[in-house]
């Protein structure tokens, strides 16, 4: 079958059997490997994706259930100006080890941020719950999430232009 999803901001398709996952779409057809294959059965976050703006286990997904649809990888965070402010804070405070599960983890405070920008410690602490890190004691992790989130409400938002009626987003 035939699925075809905007990752990244770039539209993208591939063929593929009916029982492909989101995540092996993702790592073995597109070659984005920043998701992780880790349990395999939606328990430890490695595999984490933003699906139309909700943090999702892609192991969990079938590709055919996402298309069509909106996904954000960790590739798609960093821009040619540097890295995500999420990205850079757990590279500066060390709140990340090994990195394996750095992805799922950083996806997660992400979609946590762009629903709330001013989550509490318990809401950080809430929206990781699905990301296993052996390495550290996520305290480094949920500082530099409510970091980022004061930083970024002291930055002000430029103002969007308006739509025209053809470039109005329909969903």
């Amino acid at each position: 079958m035939n699925v075809t999803l905007t990752v990244n901001g770039e539209t993208r398709s591939a063929e593929v059997p009916p029982e492909t996952t989101l995540l092996v779409f993702l790592r073995e057809y597109l070659n984005l490997t920043g998701a992780k294959t880790g349990c395999d059965i939606g328990d430890c976050g490695a595999c984490t994706v933003i699906l139309d703006g909700k943090a999702v286990n892609a192991c969990l997904m079938l590709a055919a259930q996402a298309d069509g649809r909106d996904v954000i990888t960790i590739e798609g965070l960093a821009t040619r100006e540097g890295l995500h402010p999420l990205q850079k804070v757990f590279e500066e405070t060390g709140a990340l080890q090994c990195g394996f599960c750095g992805p799922g983890v950083i996806l997660s405070a992400k979609a946590l941020l762009d629903e709330n920008p001013a989550p509490s410690k318990q809401e950080i602490r809430n929206a990781l719950a699905g990301n296993l890190c052996r390495c550290t004691g996520y305290v480094k992790m949920i500082d530099g999430i409510q970091e980022v989130a004061e930083t970024m409400r002291s930055v002000p938002t430029p103002a969007l232009p308006a739509a025209s009626k053809g470039e109005q987003k329909h969903g």
